[in-house]
């Protein structure tokens, strides 16, 4: 008996239709690479983890998460639905707030989290940790209305660089990579690569008013030792 109603021959996918879902798998594919390696980080520097199930429970992962999408959405112009996912993000996480134009690399370590401000033209390198209630900010809107129309106004931090609880990294400033800056410090200047801010040290610009400018109070770039690095706690 003949059939009235055939199935359709299966066509062969052309080049350009499998080719298709390949920049979406990739993606996929990143993002869950990346997750990965935000938890394996939690796991490597907090030693109150005792399962990598703990890990997604810590407000900073969310925040960072939903950083990601906000960021993708920023760098196409949709401006308004990166300023919710932000804001959605600083709900859950307690107060984390990155600003969806911030740059940040890979495997970023917020302990604890709350109130840790990062601002628009913020770039941080790749195993950078920062503690709670650290600003990584701008030296004030009277500054930032004098500077060109889209110039930097947030700090650059290299990879390894660790800011302590409390402090403020203020301007368009350079922290060099694997840098130590201790707590409740306020560092406004440059630094070079592997120096260590004591805590509660104020790092500040030279002045221009007086005509003598005052030298910059870097801090001295040394190797770090373990005890440089719980001092930044």
């Amino acid at each position: 008996m003949t059939r009235l109603f055939r199935r359709p021959a299966k066509r062969a996918k052309s080049g350009e239709e499998g080719k298709g879902g390949q920049p979406v798998r990739r993606a996929v594919r990143s993002a869950l690479h990346r997750a990965r390696e935000d938890i394996q980080v939690v796991c490597d520097k907090d030693p109150a983890v005792t399962n990598p199930l703990e890990v997604l429970l810590y407000p900073h992962v969310h925040a960072l998460w939903l950083y990601r999408a906000a960021h993708s959405l920023y760098i196409r112009d949709h401006r308004i639905a990166a300023r919710a996912i932000t804001m959605a993000g600083r709900f859950i996480s307690g107060g984390i707030d990155i600003h969806p134009g911030a740059r940040i690399g890979r495997r970023l370590f917020i302990d604890h989290g709350c109130g840790v401000v990062i601002g628009e033209t913020v770039c941080i390198g790749d195993d950078v940790m920062l503690y709670h209630l650290v600003t990584l900010g701008s030296v004030g809107w009277w500054y930032d209305a004098t500077r060109a129309p889209g110039a930097k106004r947030h700090p650059t931090l290299g990879d390894g660089v660790v800011v302590g609880t409390g402090a403020c990294v203020l301007g368009p400033v350079d922290i060099g990579a694997d840098s130590v800056i201790g707590a409740k410090s306020v560092v406004m200047a440059s630094l070079p690569h592997k120096s260590r801010v004591r805590p509660g040290q104020i790092v500040n610009r030279p002045s221009k008013g007086d005509g003598q400018d005052r030298p910059v109070p870097t801090a001295t770039p040394r190797p770090l030792r373990v005890a440089d690095q719980r001092s930044a706690e």
